[in-house]
């Protein structure tokens, strides 16, 4: 897993959501979104700005991997 996929499941279990909703949500398949959560893909560009607006976050937080910020 990477960060994204550790964030995705912490705001999707914060407002009580499961996997099923986030496809209804985002309009993806259950695949999708079983796919990012276990960091084997990313949601596309528009669909992440959906994302970091549902769950109230900015897109940066939302993918910002912490681990490797002091490089930058």
């Amino acid at each position: 897993m990477n960060a994204f996929s550790w964030k995705l499941i912490e705001l999707r279990k914060k407002k009580g959501l499961k996997q099923k909703d986030l496809t209804t949500l985002f309009d993806v398949t259950q695949q999708a979104v079983s796919k990012w959560e276990t960091g084997q893909s990313y949601p596309d560009i528009p669909t992440l700005k959906k994302m970091a607006s549902f769950f109230d976050v900015s897109l940066d937080e939302l993918i910002k991997d912490e681990e490797y910020e002091s490089f930058a």
